[in-house]
């Protein structure tokens, strides 16, 4: 047995024990939202959300607040093989942002009542200097990850390191009454470990799924490919057909060619199974966690909660792979959870309709009769 499977199974028995999906309530749910004064199913994705938020949440009282953001800040060694536009110091100049509450994501969230908590998994610059920083939680397993061209870019030991924080995470917080949490993450080089990991997890050519990122320029683009490729191939990885699906092969994946926030956010998710709280998927690198959760742990899927297809290549082949749905498709390319935030108002406006429970007596006209499920 060798580090990543004796690892994998620490994991294993970590997530022993997990919420089930409470059926009755999601039949309850269906059953309120019918008895609406409205086209069945005239509220699309969105019933469907709310209806496997009541199996989440154990009731059909579903709720989106307490809301709260974990952003989960990380280097990448990567960063070395000049595959970014920005180098790496900039990860600490937007944690400090998000530690002050000036970010785009921060923004976003006071308009919306949302918190918002960034957690330091491995940054590589010390926060002490930059204004905001005192703010950020520090959960730091290294100082950023090594450059997956010259080495792993975690450890077996690390990697568990990140998922257990992610997953106390999310017990600490659903324990403080929050009712959803989402997930986010500021890390330059991330869409490329992101990319490294959606061509394995999808089975699909690494150049088929690596994008621009924060807007690189052909070349830059041709590198990064490049470097993907190679990365992938000297750590033994090659594309098969349906992607990685061994749940050992998918750790060592993460280990290899992961970063520290990807790895935070795979114990956020396995958290939501756990302590039974709705955990929504962000954009590409959270969807790469969320597939990465899911071929660990079969089943933690139903914990989550899609928001948008974003920009960049692999995203609906993440979203495909795990069998879910965005309601919201707008190329929203900007990360730090902004997407996850966008969908808790249209979650709301949902909510009124849901509450609001006008049923077709008070309109005097009949109910409609459903011949198809939702």
């Amino acid at each position: 047995m060798n580090i990543y499977e004796e690892t994998y199974n620490q994991i294993a028995a970590l997530c022993a024990e997990r919420k089930a999906i409470d059926v009755r309530s999601m039949e309850a749910a269906a059953q309120r939202l019918d008895a609406i004064a409205k086209p069945l199913d005239g509220l699309g994705l969105f019933e469907k959300t709310m209806v496997r938020m009541a199996g989440m949440q154990g009731t059909a009282e579903v709720q989106t607040d307490p809301a709260m953001l974990l952003v989960f800040c990380a280097d990448n060694g990567i960063v070395e093989e000049g595959v970014t536009q920005s180098d790496a110091s900039v990860t600490a100049a937007v944690a400090g942002s998000l530690g002050r509450g000036t970010s785009s994501v921060c923004r976003m969230a006071q308009s919306a009542g949302i918190e918002v908590q960034a957690v330091n998994i491995g940054i590589r610059d010390e926060l002490g200097g930059i204004e905001g920083g005192e703010k950020v939680l520090d959960r730091m397993v290294r100082q950023g990850t090594r450059n997956f061209l010259k080495a792993p870019a975690m450890t077996a030991e690390e990697a568990l390191a990140a998922i257990r924080t992610g997953m106390e995470l999310a017990k600490e917080y659903k324990e403080k009454g929050y009712r959803i949490l989402l997930t986010g993450e500021m890390g330059i080089g991330n869409t490329t470990t992101s990319a490294a990991m959606a061509a394995e997890l999808t089975g699909t050519d690494s150049e088929l799924v690596t994008g621009r990122g924060a807007g690189l320029n052909d070349a830059g683009l041709q590198r990064k490919r490049q470097v993907i490729r190679e990365g992938l191939q000297q750590h033994g990885f090659s594309i098969a057909e349906g992607g990685i699906t061994d749940a050992k092969e998918v750790f060592r994946l993460l280990c290899c060619v992961g970063g520290l926030d990807i790895a935070g956010m795979v114990g956020v998710f396995l958290g939501g199974t756990m302590y039974g709280i709705p955990v929504v998927i962000d954009g590409v690198i959270s969807a790469v966690a969320a597939l990465t959760a899911e071929r660990l742990l079969p089943g933690c899927r139903e914990y989550m909660l899609p928001s948008h297809q974003g920009k960049e290549p692999a995203m609906k082949l993440l979203l495909d792979a795990l069998g879910l749905q965005a309601p919201i498709h707008a190329e929203l390319a900007l990360g730090e959870g902004t997407g996850a935030v966008m969908l808790i108002p249209l979650l709301r406006m949902a909510l009124a309709v849901y509450y609001g429970n006008t049923g077709f007596d008070a309109l005097g006209m009949n109910a409609y009769e459903r011949y198809t499920k939702l």
